[in-house]
């Protein structure tokens, strides 16, 4: 399983870049701009500090508090990991593991869960606000009944999601511990920080990708990034992949016609975003090799902070 999910995404690339004007994609990486490509990276940092700041106060909400330093370190330290090795869930895991500070394992997973799935409610309301602006827009003058069509099956689908999540929220009983009255204490007891972190995030990562795709020679219109980033990001969930390689790929290259950009043009900018994400992702390597290990006798995994 290991070979098949570093495999898998240089057979999905090369896929891709067969099936498309390959030469044209690979020109666009060459003249790729450093000024953009910098412009990538601070955003897609400010988005780890803030996704670290996100996670701090869920795992606060639920009793596990620890100073910002240090969850900044641990959240670059999982995006490193989720960024090389395969599966992209090994960071979370081992960041759940460390920050559960001897008490139960369960507190620290449902942290870790609650963020991320806050993250991708947050990525779910730009896209749903990106489906509305072309759907208003289709509508003006001419209406686009394929357009209409083809928005109108993911924002169903994106719909049903954050109501079904919503449902879960309001709904009550169900333990005291248990992951319904975690998400109501972690995400409903702080809704005002929870929506605008999320939110913020959420646009700060389909910037990074606008940002990537002018790196690359793209201009990708702000209305239409709202609806086809999120959506090629959502294909980096699926598994069989090092950090959603090849997945987004593909997706960028189906969906950036939907905005009026080539094929070539979505390969390029999603290969020119994955390039950047790992380079954001470094610090990582460095807080890693800095982290002392645990003692044999009563470890948590922890490091000590000093913050």
């Amino acid at each position: 399983m290991t070979a098949l999910r570093l495999l898998l995404p240089l057979v999905l690339i090369g896929l891709c870049l067969w099936l498309s004007d390959g030469r044209d994609a690979l020109q666009r990486l060459s003249d790729l701009s450093p000024g953009w490509a910098l412009a990538t990276l601070a955003l897609l940092n400010a988005v780890t500090l803030l996704s670290a700041l996100r996670w701090r106060r869920t795992a606060g909400a639920l009793g596990l508090a620890m100073p910002r330093g240090r969850a900044v370190r641990e959240y670059y330290m999982a995006q490193f990991i989720n960024q090389t090795l395969p599966g992209g869930v090994l960071g979370d895991a081992a960041r759940a593991a460390r920050s559960r500070q001897s008490g139960p394992m369960s507190r620290a997973a449902q942290a870790v869960v609650l963020e991320r799935a806050a993250g991708q409610a947050g990525m779910a309301v730009v896209a749903l606000s990106g489906i509305g602006i072309l759907l208003a827009g289709a509508g003006r003058p001419a209406p686009d009944s394929g357009l209409s069509a083809t928005l109108w099956a993911p924002g169903a689908v994106l719909a049903a999601l954050l109501g079904t999540l919503l449902l879960l929220l309001a709904s009550r009983g169900g333990r005291a511990h248990g992951w319904r009255a975690a998400a109501r204490t972690a995400l409903l007891g702080q809704w005002p920080a929870q929506v605008v972190l999320s939110l913020a995030i959420a646009v700060l990562t389909v910037a990074a990708f606008v940002t990537a795709a002018r790196a690359s020679g793209s201009l990708l219109p702000a209305g239409k990034a709202a609806l086809v980033v999120p959506l090629i990001l959502t294909a980096m969930l699926l598994p069989a992949s090092v950090a959603g390689w090849g997945w987004r790929e593909g997706a960028a290259a189906a969906l950036f016609p939907l905005a009026g950009l080539s094929a070539e043009a979505g390969l390029a900018a999603s290969i020119a975003y994955g390039l950047i994400s790992l380079l954001s992702a470094l610090p990582g390597a460095f807080f890693l090799r800095r982290t002392p290990r645990a003692t044999p006798a009563g470890a948590t995994g922890i490091a000590s902070p000093h913050d």
